[in-house]
């Protein structure tokens, strides 16, 4: 069977010279604006689309952001007669898996171009099985996009996974590293043991220690009793530290000395002890210039960094926002009982356009907040967090609990549909799209049984 091809032109020649250059090789659709190439690809799989860049009412890297949100969205390649640097490198950010100017446009060059793209895709399917795997433990968060440096990430996953080397993943805030330290463990023969976490910067030095080694009776104050360690209660399985940034001197030498030789003591004990505990080590701050001012011991970094996983930050692939966003959507729909199932055009925009300062987790929770406040089956630009949509007063992101929480303004929602309908319950939870099981639900999670 041949693979399909949509082509989005509105130079009628264009469009038509392409599908008579290509159709030998490929099931050839065409669409002449981007509302025509939607319909085609809501109602069909393709596996390449190629539209022009300058559309009627919409550019092509806008559909490129639209197609890549379907469940199987197809390899997307951009042709422009105003190439410059920066829109292929914009092009890419948006979801393109290729560019090309139509100048310089060969058959024989496209040809190879698409084949190359459609190569890459394929790999990109093998690690759908992963991406199951991943969604099924632990959830939505784990779809975690299709991009370029996410697909690498998933191959490093694959292969360190079986083995017994240590891990150190790297990353800012909201990227997801703990996803991909129980991504590493799931994936492990250490599956069906034990995957425990330490948040290192929550304890103080002498409880992290404690924490992590245990302790036996007597050996500070309010030591009563003996404490078995994470290390110890991590046996067979992995144990994951979060935030190793955060960790002093002692406990440093402690780790080291467990990454040589596989053992240690409990606080206030000379018994030594051992452990078979792979150890996966996570940190937002840059440990290399911590060792060069003395902070961090770097014989510790060398240990830990057998193999490295640098997470990129959410507005560096900015592809993978669609993917994440409609995942998120489905997610807190079916949680909260409501119709929702899309997004409309200027909504995905300005998802596309914010710079998410707090990354995965941040979209999130703005979903999360959207799904909460809309009122029909799509999300609309007004359902979003007023800093996603560009009205934050000079902020640039949303948090919870920064301002009005989900859970504050649900209720609020809710409140203000019961007064509008002077209490009618049935009619207040159809006004707000969710179903009146939920709506029951939620007047008794909020207190308001008695409205």
């Amino acid at each position: 069977m041949k693979p399909t091809l949509l082509i989005v032109d509105d130079e009628k020649p264009t469009r038509e010279g392409l599908r008579a250059a290509l159709e030998e090789r490929y099931d050839v659709y065409i669409a002449e604006d981007a509302k025509a190439a939607m319909n085609l690809l809501e109602s069909e799989h393709f596996d390449v689309m190629l539209t022009d860049f300058r559309l009627p009412n919409e550019d092509g890297m806008k559909l490129i952001a639209r197609a890549k949100s379907l469940a199987k969205p197809p390899v997307c390649i951009l042709m422009t007669a105003y190439g410059s640097e920066e829109l292929a490198v914009e092009a890419m950010k948006r979801g393109a898996d290729d560019y090309i100017a139509k100048g310089r446009l060969q058959i024989d060059e496209l040809e190879m171009r698409i084949a190359r793209s459609l190569k890459q895709q394929d790999l990109e399917v093998e690690n759908v099985s992963l991406r199951q795997q991943l969604d099924s433990k632990f959830g939505l968060e784990n779809i975690i996009g299709g991009s370029p440096a996410m697909s690498e990430i998933f191959e490093i996953v694959r292969q360190v996974a079986p083995t017994r080397a240590t891990v150190l993943v790297l990353g800012e805030s909201g990227t997801g590293k703990e996803l991909i330290a129980k991504a590493v463990h799931q994936l492990s023969p250490r599956a069906q043991q034990p995957f425990v976490t330490v948040h290192c910067a929550a304890l103080a030095p002498t409880l992290l220690e404690s924490e992590l080694f245990g302790h036996e009776k007597g050996a500070f104050t309010g030591a009563y009793e003996r404490r078995i360690g994470r290390f110890e209660l991590a046996q067979g399985g992995t144990l994951f530290l979060d935030e190793i940034g955060e960790i002093d001197a002692t406990v440093q030498v402690k780790l080291l000395r467990f990454l040589g030789e596989r053992t240690f003591e409990r606080v206030g004990s000379n018994k030594t002890l051992s452990a078979d505990v792979r150890l996966v080590a996570a940190t937002n701050k840059n440990l290399e210039e911590m060792v060069k001012t003395g902070k961090f011991r770097e014989d510790l970094f060398f240990r830990l960094r057998v193999v490295e996983i640098q997470l990129p930050p959410l507005r560096e692939r900015t592809g993978d926002v669609p993917l994440l966003a409609q995942g998120f959507l489905r997610e807190f729909a079916r949680e909260n009982g409501k119709a929702v199932n899309d997004f409309t055009a200027d909504a995905l925009e300005a998802l596309m356009n914010y710079a998410w300062p707090g990354n995965v987790r941040e979209l999130r929770t703005a979903v999360e907040h959207a799904v909460v406040l809309s009122r029909g089956e799509r999300i609309s630009l007004r359902d979003l967090p007023p800093a996603v949509r560009g009205d934050s007063g000079g902020d640039t992101r949303f948090l919870p609990g920064k301002a009005l929480t989900v859970k504050d303004a649900e209720r609020e929602l809710i409140v203000r549909a019961l007064k509008e309908t002077d209490g009618n319950r049935t009619q207040a939870a159809e006004k707000i799209g969710m179903s009146r099981r939920t709506f029951h639900r939620k007047l008794h999670e909020y207190h308001l049984e008695g409205f």
